[in-house]
């Protein structure tokens, strides 16, 4: 298969450049669908030409828009970021004790209405209070 040693590190750089193209692309695909500031057609029209021109496509997306990739990138983590924050706050906010006494209050409103009996109303106190 390989001749000689520089047949063996040649197909080693070709295959170093083939992935590190890929890699470009995926990240060039990322920032093509993660910017906000590009409309659909401009997103379809870099999608088509980094397609059909993949070499040329990715070296002029990094040329042209390369500059702001970071910026759409930790823009997008900063939000994943807070959405994260939001739903960690939302949920330590509701301690297990006032969960059980919403429980109990509810099971206590529903027996009031008339909705449970008495034994409905001590199984559902056992199970908030447990």
């Amino acid at each position: 298969m390989f001749n000689d040693n520089g047949s063996f590190l040649l197909a080693l750089f070709e295959f170093f450049l083939f992935f590190a193209w890929f890699m470009c692309l995926f990240w060039v695909f990322g920032d093509i669908f993660r910017s906000s500031d590009l409309g659909g057609g401009g997103k379809t029209i870099w999608v088509i030409f980094v397609i059909f021109l993949p070499w040329l496509g990715v070296l002029v997306y990094l040329i042209a828009r390369g500059g702001g990739m970071q910026q759409r990138q930790l823009e997008q983590a900063r939000t994943m970021q807070a959405a994260q924050a939001d739903y960690i706050r939302s949920v330590a906010a509701k301690s297990p004790a006032s969960s059980a006494a919403e429980e109990i209050a509810s099971a206590k409103s529903l027996l009031d209405s008339g909705a449970i009996n008495q034994a409905e109303f001590e199984a559902l106190k056992a199970k908030a209070l447990a």
